[in-house]
């Protein structure tokens, strides 16, 4: 559904707006005008002044009120720490970019506040994006650690591990979790989280100073079935005790609450529970809506960034 800008919005609102699709979604001058209901020469003259005025350089400098309004909202409903809401694309576009570039700079901005942090990082394609977002930055003195592990049953790598692409953009060593995402059973498991190069791992991932994740979708489309992570039926015995969502591979209920039996005693990594350090979790598409809404109730997160239309969702009367 398209999601026309309200008649009293600001001249720099429908410009940073314009600039968005223009810069972002690759839209032409036409389908701009068309999208925002004004004239062709209009749309033109707000994609020139985005550029003129420095509102958007890949990285939207203008706040859209519309977005800052539900900030705020976010932020009171659910106690948030920050809430983020980037400028939806129209449909048909890819929200993820959107989302990425307005991430990619919030995170750079919390890493630059203290020059020794340790960060637990998530994975999946919305960080990936992240990561491919942000700038290079010189932060040696950060440790990066993942709170996942990182390949399938048969021992081929996650495509979507990202922590080395974060340590690269920010210049500091990190730690994967190197096992597989889950355990064959509970042997396997504790043998596994008892090797001293894991235990330290797990160690740094648990006494983080800030988490960055992702939220995963559960269902037998689920990436972690997908991608070879997890099996069929241990997918559906998940969704039939009540998931509605993952995070690092931790499936949660509909309250926020981790389930705790089936396959989250086989995962191999850290659980991510609610903490007063920050949890920044990513997230964009309708896909995630049930489990973002449900994380948001169990504070398993406490800082959000998101676009319009989740935002939307959220603030609902769910």
């Amino acid at each position: 559904m398209k999601s026309k800008p309200k008649a009293d919005v600001s001249t720099d609102d429908l410009a940073a707006r314009a600039g968005w699709m223009y810069y972002l979604a690759g839209m032409t001058q036409g389908q701009i005008a068309e999208e925002l209901d004004l004239s062709r020469q209009r749309a033109q003259r707000l994609v020139a002044r985005a550029a003129a005025d420095g509102l958007v350089h890949v990285r939207l400098d203008h706040p859209i009120a519309a977005c800052l309004n539900m900030e705020g909202a976010l932020k009171e409903k659910f106690g948030l720490q920050f809430a983020r809401v980037a400028p939806s694309l129209p449909d048909g576009s890819d929200s993820f970019r959107s989302v990425a570039a307005v991430a990619a700079g919030e995170i750079e901005r919390v890493l630059l506040q203290d020059p020794d942090m340790v960060m637990a990082i998530g994975t999946g394609r919305t960080l990936r994006a992240v990561a491919t977002e942000m700038i290079d930055l010189e932060c040696p003195g950060h440790s990066l650690v993942s709170l996942i592990g990182n390949s399938n049953f048969d021992g081929s790598a996650s495509f979507y591990e990202v922590i080395q692409r974060f340590a690269e953009k920010v210049g500091a060593r990190y730690y994967p979790m190197p096992l597989p995402v889950m355990a064959k059973d509970k042997v396997e498991r504790d043998f596994y989280r008892n090797l001293p190069h894991v235990a330290r791992v797990r160690e740094r991932a648990e006494n983080c100073d800030i988490t960055v994740i992702g939220i995963g979708e559960v269902g037998h489309n689920a990436p972690l079935v997908v991608d070879g992570f997890m099996t069929s039926a241990d997918m559906a015995e998940l969704v039939t005790d009540g998931a509605v969502g993952e995070i690092a591979g931790w499936a949660f209920d509909s309250n926020g609450h981790y389930l705790k039996e089936g396959a989250n005693d086989l995962i191999n990594g850290v659980r991510v529970d609610p903490s007063d350090n920050p949890i920044i979790c990513v997230a964009v598409g309708e896909a995630k809506h049930e489990g973002l809404l449900a994380a948001l109730k169990g504070k398993l997160i406490n800082c959000l960034i998101t676009d319009e239309a989740c935002a939307e969702f959220l603030l609902r009367d769910n």
